[in-house]
């Protein structure tokens, strides 16, 4: 998708915008119902995946940034290249006229959200490591 028919139904904070440019991702804001999203296209996927690349959905709550980001949802669906399966990620989410997988996950007492300090660039380290982690676990 040329850069040029991306969508911004919504501005991004200021340091999510400038952390995803910054980052060389394409992105895109949209509404879909009540929900606000941001659409990241190609988002590089570990190798041990059926993909090298996904396009990834991130729900951003009314009262982001106060209240923290929560899962992660994929297009195409992940799958693990040793067919092992993966936890908590049968769920498909409609989006944007497609089929998402839905990875629930989420933090952790050990690791709260912390408003002020955490926002979607620190969302996306935790995606990424949740990616990394099922390949060593289950790879």
């Amino acid at each position: 998708m040329e850069e040029a028919s991306l969508r911004c139904v919504f501005p991004l904070l200021p340091d999510d915008a400038e952390y995803l440019d910054a980052r060389g991702l394409a992105w895109e804001t949209l509404i879909e119902g009540p929900s606000r999203w941001v659409l990241v296209r190609r988002f590089p996927i570990p190798e041990g995946y059926n993909v090298p690349e996904a396009d990834i959905a991130i729900l951003l709550p009314d009262s982001y940034p106060t209240t923290q980001l929560d899962m992660v949802y994929a297009s195409p669906a992940l799958s693990l290249a040793s067919g092992a399966p993966i936890g908590a990620a049968d769920v498909i989410q409609a989006l944007d006229g497609r089929s998402f997988q839905r990875w629930s996950r989420h933090r952790t007492a050990a690791n709260p959200w912390r408003p002020g300090i955490d926002y979607l660039g620190t969302h996306i380290g935790l995606i990424e490591e949740w990616f990394l982690r099922e390949t060593k676990k289950n790879g």
